[in-house]
């Protein structure tokens, strides 16, 4: 049986912040939540998140899911302390099958392939997941025999001259028998610098114990940074959006500047897809082939069709768009937009939970809310659906090839008929019948000798 064991108490002192440093956002979402979804992937028997420092928030902000439990650390004396109060939760058979797998909330990059190397690594034993830095300043240091066996980790305020030499490094991340692990944690001791229960103590015992240990590495080297300040978790979100980058790019995707480019979420694109400077993508995201994606864009959400122009400075948020559609710049689609084939949605146009039939048009200066439009509908400049009497919503609805002239209000429920003609300015209250001309305007009228007022001395 795997169990997963992730550390999650610590305070984030350096983050200066109120929020445990485990839910501070990587890429969009908690670094924790990085953390579980690499971990299911490996299909574990249990998960079991120690927490501490702001225990309630981090319970809270993950309550939703029931695969958890939930191991409180208090007060925090180190990791080997920390896996101690998970060990009670952890699941097995009585046999060689049982394993135990510890993670770090603070380290959300892990690749579920690294893991899954190091699982396969332990060859029934003890396996730790090491890498060779040429820096290694704070890293606990790997000690081998001179048979090249990993016999001990010594960390770095408790290494001699000759130890603090050593390049390679453990990340803390390490696959155990849960047997076995119960009992070295029972046997570890704090006399050491810090005075605390090092986790790592229990590979000296696993050595005396005649257990083997053995070493796996990460395919990428960002994978066990782990994130102590707001510089650190700066570095390490554009080390992942490099990352994803470099998969879109190998995909076939052409991103007008790598290095400016943020997915949030995930992101499928077709064929000769074009991405330029400066757009988020969050959720889940459909960009079919041929779509462009104007500078500055926030995608949320939302299915793009094969050949879309989204324009600059648009927004687009679970919303759907058709082939051939032109959106923006300065577009907003809100939720339940979903906008037909060869439309076009302009300059400062809002739509929400509202249907643009193929062909339609608003191009300039528009609010269209919980309407259904048809084809080849023209919205003039200025027009809106008062949908909204300060407490319930209403429906408009415009039927095929209608014409509504600029500055339109239409006070819902309202319907415009097949082909029928709004002039600018109307404010629409009652149906408007297909095939003819609606309008409401005062006479206008010219005031003969009128003086514009003039400011008193």
């Amino acid at each position: 049986m795997l169990n997963v064991v992730i550390l999650a108490a610590g305070l984030g002192k350096r983050m200066q912040s109120d929020l445990p440093k485990v839910l501070h956002p990587l890429a969009g979402k908690p670094m924790l939540a990085h953390v579980l979804d690499n971990a299911r992937l490996l299909e574990p028997d249990r998960i079991v998140v120690v927490v501490g420092h702001g225990a309630d928030r981090v319970r809270e902000a993950f309550s939703a899911q029931e695969d958890l439990a939930f191991a409180l650390q208090s007060p925090q004396q180190g990791t080997g302390h920390a896996v101690q109060q998970a060990a009670a939760l952890l699941v097995e058979n009585q046999n060689a099958d049982d394993v135990t797998l510890v993670l770090y909330g603070d380290v959300p990059l892990v690749q579920s392939a690294t893991l899954a190397r190091l699982l396969e690594a332990r060859a029934g034993g003890l396996a730790v997941l090491t890498e060779e830095l040429a820096d290694a300043t704070g890293y606990g240091r790997i000690v081998r025999n001179q048979q090249g066996d990993i016999v001990r980790i010594v960390e770095h305020k408790d290494a001699s001259e000759a130890e603090h030499a050593i390049r390679e490094v453990n990340t803390g991340i390490l696959a155990a028998p849960t047997a076995k692990l119960k009992d070295w944690l029972q046997r570890i001791r704090n006399d050491n610098a810090q005075g605390e229960y090092y986790l790592t103590d229990i590979v000296g015992l696993a050595v005396q114990d005649g257990v083997g240990v053995h070493a796996a590495h990460p395919e990428q080297p960002w994978e066990t940074l782990g994130v102590n300040s707001r510089v650190q978790q700066a570095q390490l979100e554009r080390h992942w959006q490099a990352e994803q980058a470099r998969r879109l790019l190998e995909q076939g995707v052409t991103l007008a500047d790598p290095a400016r480019f943020d997915l949030r979420g995930s992101l499928q694109c077709g064929r000769d897809v074009f991405i330029d400077v400066g757009c988020v993508f969050q959720g889940r995201v459909e960009l079919a082939d041929g779509v462009r994606i104007g500078p500055h864009c926030v995608i949320t959400d939302a299915v793009i069709g094969p050949g879309t122009q989204v324009e600059a400075f648009s927004h687009v948020e679970q919303a759907r768009v058709a082939d051939q559609a032109r959106i923006g710049p300065y577009a907003r689609l809100r939720p339940g937009a979903d906008i037909g084939p060869h439309a076009h949605v302009g300059n400062f146009v809002e739509i929400k939970k509202s249907v643009l039939g193929k062909g339609s048009k608003a191009n300039h200066l528009a609010y269209i809310g919980d309407a259904q439009i048809g084809e080849r509908v023209n919205i003039g400049a200025g027009t809106i659906t008062c949908n909204y009497d300060g407490v319930n919503k209403f429906q408009t609805i415009i039927e095929d090839d209608a014409f509504i002239g600029s500055d339109s209000q239409l006070v819902a429920p309202v319907r415009v008929g097949k082909g029928a003609t709004l002039g600018a300015g109307t404010t629409l209250s009652r149906d408007a019948p297909a095939g003819q001309l609606t309008l409401s305007r005062s006479t206008q009228k010219t005031i003969e000798n009128w003086k514009r007022p003039v400011k008193k001395s």
